[in-house]
């Protein structure tokens, strides 16, 4: 379906839910991400203005989701919605959240592959990882594999990456991705790589299955609890020629 030449930069969720109404109904949609007040929340609130068939919400808080899914049953209390429970950072989470998708009686049509964490303190995931690296990619690459036989089922499959233009303070380390285990990190390198992942990640799926739509979007900058780990240094006005120098090129 061709964009509207009416949708632009100021244009809302809502409005692109009634331009898209026809895409979305009918639909079951799977999105990580969706603590209350974020953009995986707003776009839930959106789409569900749609009447798609099933949403199904992921995150590791449970009382987080199940706020969300409490705002959606206030909004749209006719769209039935489902609670899975992920944890990006663990391998063993993952596959368990896998494996109980995989035996959804429903197929999946969209995936939206949205939460994230950003220029954190050091740490690992468990079973090692750059935490940023290990939650932004590693994770996703992990879960959307096990699940993708059940998206290819659905006569229109889609694949949505939340990214950034952050993508830029980076390429990925193949060299070190881990930073030396931590001894040489950079919270913001270390975010440009796994940006950059994503985006590499969705051009890998769509050139490996052709049946499949894959999308890679950068939301724009937005004040969520994403930002909680940032700080004055990391806006213009800071030391432009320190380590987040690229950052307020990218972000300013």
């Amino acid at each position: 379906m061709a964009m509207s030449s009416q949708l632009g930069f100021s244009t809302s969720i809502n409005d692109l839910a009634r331009e898209y109404a026809a895409s979305v109904r009918g639909k079951t949609i799977l999105i990580t991400g969706v603590t209350a007040k974020s953009i995986g929340a707003a776009f839930v609130l959106g789409i569900a203005a749609t009447s798609p068939k099933l949403i199904i919400l992921a995150g590791r808080t449970k009382a987080k989701v199940e706020q969300t899914g409490k705002d959606l049953e206030a909004a749209h209390p006719t769209i039935p919605w489902r609670l899975l429970e992920l944890d990006l950072a663990d391998q063993d989470q993952i596959r368990r959240a896998a494996g109980e998708v995989v035996r959804y009686e429903e197929i999946i049509d969209v995936l939206v592959l949205n939460a994230g964490v950003m220029s954190t303190p050091w740490s690992t995931t468990k079973q090692g990882i750059e935490m940023q690296f290990g939650v932004n990619h590693v994770r996703y690459f992990l879960f959307a594999n096990l699940i993708i036989p059940k998206i290819l089922k659905s006569p229109a499959p889609r694949v949505v990456l939340t990214t950034s233009d952050g993508h830029r303070l980076s390429p990925i380390r193949f060299y070190d991705h881990n930073f030396d285990n931590g001894k040489t990190y950079n919270s913001w390198y270390a975010y440009g790589q796994s940006k950059t992942a994503n985006m590499l990640y969705a051009r890998s799926l769509a050139a490996k299955l052709p049946s499949l739509l894959v999308f890679s979007h950068h939301p724009g900058v937005i004040n969520t609890e994403l930002m909680q780990h940032m700080n004055d240094n990391d806006f213009p006005g800071s030391d432009r020629h320190g380590p987040r120098a690229g950052l307020v090129d990218v972000l300013g």
